[in-house]
């Protein structure tokens, strides 16, 4: 079989579809976003029952919860203790599950969108090393709301429009290590950095429409977009590296092994095997 390569220097990767090797008869929705833990479990996220699926890295499934639960799946994000935040966009409501799919936490007033306060359509969730939890509520509202670890609100900045500070579809959201927020700012094609105040730091541009951020253990920042490609930056904003994408890249996350993975809609996922 003809291998396809992406990436140059140290972040080479092979193309590894199909990757998700499924019972016979069952057949993937709409996989929305992905996500993996400390254990490189990887966890896709999709738009039918069950909603997570979960995969061991060579593809075999391991688990699978969910049902009845969520509405429409949209971003997740997997906390340091393995725990996992949930994005349900069109119920406007946020969900902390264990890794078994136990909830733990819910955040919004689920079927009934606010205007300016959470949550209207939310897109994406990001933790801080504090464990504050920060939505991007990206389709109806335009604005990033900041709660407690506990589900308390702290306080929202942002707004629709084109200046800096400002957002149309904030579609990705991820939280470095000095806690510094980055935002896929879609519509305006760059990524917006804040401090977790909501003080805008610095705007990032040479993007087409971004959807999703990870930020690697080595602090690489990969962001997807509409191209469809992926590139890499440091956190400085300097462009490192930067390829064709195997799919647009609706989400992106990687393992602790360096392999990264691409939600890839009907297609599944998009594993990309680190060979340098």
């Amino acid at each position: 079989m003809t291998k396809r390569i992406i990436g140059t220097g140290k972040q080479v990767y092979e193309v590894k579809y199909p990757f998700a090797k499924l019972p016979s008869g069952m057949s993937f929705g709409n996989v929305s976003n992905v996500a993996c833990d400390s254990n490189s479990r990887v966890y896709a996220y999709q738009r039918k029952d069950p909603p997570i699926l979960i995969f061991d890295g060579d593809g075999n499934l391991l688990e699978t919860w969910g049902d009845g639960l969520l509405v429409d799946a949209h971003g997740i994000f997997v906390d340091d203790r393995d725990n996992l935040f949930l994005i349900d966009r069109d119920a406007h409501e946020v969900l902390k599950f264990d890794p078994h799919g136990k909830i733990l936490l819910r955040i919004g007033n689920r079927d009934s969108p606010s205007l300016q306060t959470p949550f209207n359509h939310p897109a994406d969730v990001a933790v801080s090393s504090e464990g504050d939890i920060l939505v991007a509520d990206g389709y109806g509202n335009s604005v990033v709301h900041r709660f407690t670890a506990e589900g308390k609100f702290l306080d929202s900045w942002g707004g629709p429009g084109g200046q800096p500070g400002q957002f149309t579809t904030p579609h990705g959201i991820w939280v470095d290590r000095l806690d510094r927020v980055y935002v896929a700012d879609r519509e305006n094609n760059c990524i917006q950095i804040f401090t977790l105040d909501g003080e805008l730091i610095n705007v990032w541009q040479d993007l087409f429409h971004p959807m999703d951020i990870f930020i690697d253990q080595q602090d690489n920042l990969f962001v997807t977009d509409q191209t469809p490609r992926i590139s890499v930056f440091n956190l400085n904003g300097e462009l490192i590296n930067r390829g064709r994408s195997p799919e647009a890249g609706h989400g992106i996350y990687g393992d602790p092994l360096g392999n990264l993975y691409l939600a890839g809609a009907f297609r599944g996922i998009v594993k990309l095997e680190l060979i340098s």
